[in-house]
């Protein structure tokens, strides 16, 4: 499953991936991350941000909890990534994106779609 989330985000526009942390998968828009994965945890769990509004809801699943260190910027972190499905993780991955995105200098919003 990871390397098929992988490839999702890999479509975004602007999205590398690189190793942080020694140990963490990281999608990144123009160095900006998206997404944190570990996959050396069993199971391998991820981090993603979300709108504000959302996070509650987010929470409420079973598994997802306002990530460590990263939740006051409205981060939640996932357990199993094997608890959404590649059709959540491909919104989850496009809403991410684009939170992060629009963050960024206005001089990459158009290369971005944004």
């Amino acid at each position: 499953m990871l390397e098929e989330l992988i490839a999702l985000g890999e479509k975004l526009p602007g999205t590398t991936s690189d190793l942080k942390w020694d140990h963490h998968i990281c999608l990144n828009v123009k160095d900006k991350m998206y997404l944190i994965t570990t996959p050396d945890a069993i199971p391998i769990n991820a981090s993603f941000k979300v709108d504000p509004e959302d996070v509650t809801e987010y929470v409420a699943r079973e598994g997802v909890r306002v990530a460590p260190y990263l939740g006051r910027y409205h981060w939640v972190e996932v357990d199993d990534i094997n608890r959404f499905s590649l059709e959540e993780w491909r919104e989850i991955l496009k809403n991410s994106h684009r939170l992060v995105a629009q963050k960024l200098p206005k001089k990459f919003h158009k290369e971005l779609g944004l």
